[in-house]
């Protein structure tokens, strides 16, 4: 072989060594695979109404994931969204129904309340350098009493257009998809144009790559997790109003899984535990790929505790592909 043979060979390999492929391919991918899958086993699965149930399925842990993928980006975690989604739900209906407070003002109230639990967390993180695990784990022991303290029944919204009008539909074809599954849709491509587009966006990614770098680039980075933590408390009181208009009802026993479920949704999604790489349109498919798991599983009439055995398994298998690409890196 001659010399520029064999730099010619040096070169290609280089160039494969240096290609990459996009990491919200493989979410694709398994999701593609998972209703190609379901499609096979049931006829039922492709139809626009189920689909359309599945969107509406994931409306609400989709939307507790963007916030959980902001903070995660960071490095971070968030164990009290589901119990701060819970609790500013429950007071945005209570004050509504039982203080008389315009339906507008208490919805707007509720998302006040979680952005300051938010931003309650990300002081505690920023200022007293506490791990955002311990933080957020005591936030939502505190966020789960308070819900219980305020109220511990039910109240029925159906009768205000302004906690149900994203539960309602409107007609696409023969399809019928809820305002709701719409809303979640555009605040996670409106997440993924700030993420990707402004200078916001580019220093989530650097705080979770490397925070001290970033601190002597000049960019405030407290400043800067301490919004993070803010704007994800109001991403998980949307998902309340999400949740009343999906069931009709504000119940203060809601959200105290949903923590895991969209870190689910996260990891899935092709976002690394370890911060500062990741996509928020990657967190929508994982939030879809369970979805799909639970809705052709049980179309094909598989119990639902096995529903919950793939989704471990899956969780595992996405974090050991993390970890590998972190080693690897």
């Amino acid at each position: 072989m001659t010399s520029q043979s064999r730099a010619e060979g040096r070169g290609f390999l280089s160039g494969l060594r240096g290609f990459s492929v996009p990491p919200i391919l493989g979410p694709l991918f398994a999701l593609l695979l998972a209703g190609l899958f379901f499609s096979v086993q049931s006829d039922r699965f492709l139809t626009g109404t189920n689909l359309s149930l599945v969107l509406q399925q994931v409306m609400v842990v989709g939307t507790l994931a963007i916030g959980q993928t902001l903070i995660i980006l960071t490095a971070g975690i968030d164990l009290s969204n589901g119990m701060i989604m819970a609790l500013s739900q429950v007071l945005m209906a209570g004050i509504f129904v039982n203080n008389g407070i315009p339906a507008p003002l208490a919805i707007l109230i509720g998302f006040g309340i979680g952005a300051s639990f938010g931003l309650i967390n990300g002081l505690l993180v920023t200022k007293l350098r506490l791990p955002p695990f311990i933080v957020t784990l005591g936030m939502f022991n505190i966020a789960f009493a308070l819900s219980r303290i305020y109220t511990t029944t039910t109240v029925r919204l159906t009768d205000s257009i302004w906690f149900t009008f994203l539960g309602k539909t409107f007609a696409v074809g023969d399809t019928k998809i809820t305002y709701g599954s719409v809303m979640m849709l555009v605040l996670f491509f409106l997440t993924w144009f700030v993420l990707r587009e402004t200078a916001v966006g580019r220093h989530i990614y650097s705080v979770g790559d490397n925070p001290e770098a970033t601190r002597l680039a000049g960019i405030r980075t407290d400043r800067l997790l301490i919004w993070v933590y803010a704007a994800a408390g109001l991403f998980y009181a949307i998902a309340g109003l999400l949740l009343i208009a999906r069931t009709g009802v504000s119940d203060p026993q809601a959200g105290q899984n949903a923590n895991l479920e969209s870190i689910t949704a996260v990891v899935l999604g092709g976002t690394s535990l370890f911060g500062g790489r990741g996509n928020v349109l990657g967190t929508l498919l994982g939030a879809l790929i369970v979805g799909v798991f639970r809705n052709g599983l049980t179309l094909i009439g598989v119990p639902s505790i096995y529903q919950w055995l793939v989704t471990g398994i899956l969780v595992i298998l996405a974090v050991s592909v993390d970890q590998m690409s972190k080693r690897r890196g």
